[in-house]
């Protein structure tokens, strides 16, 4: 044994090991198997499978394969305490999770031993991040429900959440998913990761204590097939997922057309980026933090380096001392680093990424311990198109490539599908500032990484999801408005009549792309009547090359999401200017069309128009009250390319309704109008062509809703689609929505009235931006 005077010599850590006991003896008061959690308490075992501990491969205890009849008896059981759990209000709601959050910290320490047990991350992880962060989560949520009757009048709880959750923070997902949605009144079947079960089955046997009514919240154990049983039952309102892009991409198929509500929180590859002034240790210590934290076993970690040129050399021979003072070893020695990977087939799966890539593979000089370990690993020398700075690998493993200017560096940070976080590395908080909404991601962190708050949302973009978890927006995602809403009734086309009249010069509209009135690619066009059988016109018939060439003049024009609130204000308010002095001409165009007094109409869009040129620099952001020296701040941003199916039954408002709130935003759009009646909106772009309106920020496609809505659903550059068609469509778009997984707004063929307050208003703001939570640490 070493003596007092050799260890200050060596300076070498020695072994500190946390106690397991009381973690092994739960596990034996269940005779080491469980069974589900339904009704406020645990089901006869049956089917069971093992949990092993990943860094000895020991078995830890037996749990339940969920069948689909097991999913079936938690969704009856919640639904069955839903209405009770509601109509106790919020404050008694936040009685009830201010009790779970004090209970989670008076058993921190059970649960921080058997976090660690069951997913193999190092005890200082488990026990000063991530269960602090559970019960934060719960006292946050508290506050929510204490305040949510007199903060969000007109809400109501969605009903029967599903929730699927990953290994990577077993309870802290269980946090996530589980605190907004009791808070908001619903009731919840949660399904845990097979390989890391055993935390949410302790937190339910505790929530007794708590005094949680049977059957609020239910846990069923199992595979892949037993969440796709939770996502596919009928009786579930809303599905809330953690985990793997390929995973949410099934997931948003499988409830295309559904009606449920969805989020999703999936992979990442994110940036972290190093400039030539940054403080450089603190970087890499930063950057230490950011991947191999957990074991680079986390969504967001900075798994993509990207260090200015100037200093590459000297960053990459610091990182790599730094690698190599790293420990590895049991995670329930408190002096550990670096834990296990979770699983051997996770193990596998990082050896096979390392193995196949062409660039300069360093391991870290320290021990690894035999088992379920791999060292911290970095591979320098790659370009952006190499297949590891593009898959997310979920491990241990940094990669690395430089840049030389501000400029390429947000190239290479956002040449990557996914958009979950990035990290931004520099003593220039003016150049960091003028970096973070340059840069696409849901969280930036300036001079800091992985920062995380029950206060400040978190969430991605593209193929990270979307969807956020924490604060009010978060909570929000779990309610619905209350006010009943009724099935849509489609208006029916004129036909052509047995005896046409014509009148006047031949008039045949065409679409508007670019600024430009453009034919249709596949040179068709439509008669369109009036009741009386007047020929009032033509319109093109547009297809998926118009779409095309649409969605690409709205990305030419994405200067206008650059442009100042006040900027767009002004051109919103010139068009609603520019549509009052033909309101009369608006108002017959109508009439024609429908058979009904357009001036009601016409006036409602007027005012729609300064009612969003009045929000347009007035949507502001939030500063976040976080418990630390630090600044989130919560901004809104355009989501980028927004596509719409206009509403038949309001030609010209309708289609207002929808352009408005998203250029005031600063999105540009793709508008496809009423299909019943187009002409009022092919005459409305002669008001954007004399409104000073950028070419590019508003294209208008006629045709069938039917044949548009597959290609703008389906096309990869589009951000978000939102349909407001008569024709049943919501569950195509939905499906066809998967392949990027773009944000979609279906109407499932209920109606809106345009006319009222359903029609406008924070609703629709909200689908126009992305909440962007940028974190600034201050202070020495």
């Amino acid at each position: 044994m070493s003596t007092v005077r050799e260890i200050f010599d060596s300076m070498a850590y020695g072994p500190a090991p946390e106690g397991h006991a009381e973690a092994l003896a739960w596990i034996a008061a269940h005779q080491g198997r469980f069974g589900h959690w339904i009704g406020g308490a645990f089901t006869a075992p049956a089917a069971t499978f093992e949990t092993r501990n990943p860094a000895t491969g020991k078995v830890l205890a037996e749990v339940s394969q969920g069948s689909g009849e097991d999913v079936a008896a938690a969704v009856a059981t919640a639904r069955a305490a839903q209405g009770r759990w509601a109509r106790i209000g919020g404050a008694g709601r936040a009685r009830v999770l201010y009790a779970l959050a004090r209970l989670v910290q008076k058993h921190a320490r059970l649960f921080a031993v058997l976090e660690t047990m069951d997913n193999g991350k190092p005890i200082r992880e488990s026990r000063d991040i991530d269960i602090p962060l559970v019960a934060r989560h719960f006292y946050y949520h508290a506050g929510l429900a204490q305040l949510l009757d007199s903060e969000k009048p007109g809400f109501v709880p969605m009903g029967v959440c599903g929730a699927v959750i990953p290994w990577n923070f077993p309870l802290l997902m269980l946090a996530w998913k589980v605190a907004p949605a009791l808070a908001a009144g619903n009731t919840v079947v949660l399904k845990p990761a097979e390989y890391t079960p055993l935390t949410a089955l302790l937190f339910a046997e505790i929530s007794r204590e708590a005094g949680l009514p049977k059957g609020v919240l239910n846990i069923v154990t199992g595979d892949g097939d037993t969440g796709a049983a939770v996502v596919a039952h009928p009786g579930v309102d809303k599905i809330a997922f953690t985990g793997s892009t390929s995973v949410g991409r099934k997931i948003r198929t499988a409830t295309a057309g559904s009606g449920k509500a969805l989020t999703l929180e999936l992979g990442g590859k994110s940036p972290y980026i190093v400039f030539d002034d940054a403080d450089i240790d603190s970087a890499i210590e930063g950057l230490v933090d950011a991947i191999w934290f957990n074991g680079g076993q986390v969504c967001c970690a900075g798994s993509r380096l990207l260090v200015q040129e100037g200093i590459a050399e000297r960053f990459h021979a610091k990182l790599k001392r730094r690698m190599d003072g790293l420990r590895m070893g049991d995670p329930l020695d408190k002096c550990i680093d670096v834990g296990a990977i979770v699983d051997p087939v996770q193990l596998e799966t990082i050896k096979g990424l390392v193995a196949g890539t062409e660039g300069e593979v360093y391991h870290a000089a320290c021990a690894v311990p035999e088992g379920c370990f791999y060292p911290p690993t970095l591979i320098s020398g790659l370009h952006a198109a190499s297949k590891l700075m593009q898959e997310e690998i979920f491990g241990p493993v940094l990669v690395s490539t430089t840049f030389r200017t501000p400029g390429e560096a947000v190239d290479l940070a956002n040449n990557s599908r996914y958009g979950l976080a990035a990290s931004i590395w520099t003593e220039n908080v003016n150049l960091a500032l003028d970096m973070a909404p340059k840069v696409k991601a849901g969280v930036v962190w300036v001079n800091s990484t992985n920062l995380f708050d029950a206060a400040a949302g978190f969430g991605g973009v593209r193929e990270s999801g979307f969807g956020r978890e924490g604060g009010w927006e978060g909570l929000m995602a779990y309610l619905k408005p209350a006010a009943k809403v009724k099935p849509l009734a489609a208006p029916k086309p004129v036909p052509a009549p047995a005896e046409a009249v014509v009148e006047g010069i031949d008039r045949t509209a065409k679409l508007y792309i670019g600024g430009k009135q453009a034919r249709p690619d596949g040179g068709y066009s439509q008669a369109i009547w009036s009741a009386k059988g007047k020929l009032l016109g033509h319109v093109g018939l547009g297809n998926r090359k118009d779409i095309r060439n649409a969605v690409e003049a709205a990305h030419a024009a994405k200067g206008w999401g650059k442009a100042t609130g006040h900027n767009k204000a002004q051109i919103l308010y010139y068009i609603g200017e520019n549509l009052s002095a033909r309101a009369a001409e608006f108002a017959a165009r109508i009439k024609d069309q429908t058979g009904k007094d357009g001036s009601a109409e016409v006036e409602a869009a007027i005012n729609r128009l300064f009612t969003y040129a009045a929000w347009a620099d007035k949507y502001d952001g939030q500063v976040k009250q976080v418990p630390m020296r630090a600044v989130a701040l919560a901004m809104n941003e355009p989501v980028g390319v927004i596509g719409a199916l206009c509403p038949d039954e309001s030609p010209l408002l309708g289609l207002i309704s929808v352009m408005a709130p998203a250029i005031a935003m600063g999105n540009a759009c793709v508008l496809v109008p009423s299909e019943v009646a187009p002409l009022p909106a092919t005459d409305f772009y002669q008001v954007l062509e004399t409104s000073d309106l950028p070419a590019g920020v508003v294209n208008i496609v006629t045709g069938s809703h039917k044949e548009l809505a597959k290609p703008l659903a389906g096309h990869l550059d589009v951000d978000a689609l939102w349909s407001f068609s008569s024709a049943r469509l919501s569950g195509l778009i939905e499906a066809e929505a998967a392949g990027n997984l773009k944000r979609t707004w279906v109407n499932h063929g209920l109606a809106r009235d345009w006319m009222g307050a359903a029609g406008e208003g924070r609703a629709f703001l909200a689908q126009a931006t992305e909440i962007k939570t940028i974190w600034v640490p201050y202070g020495e």
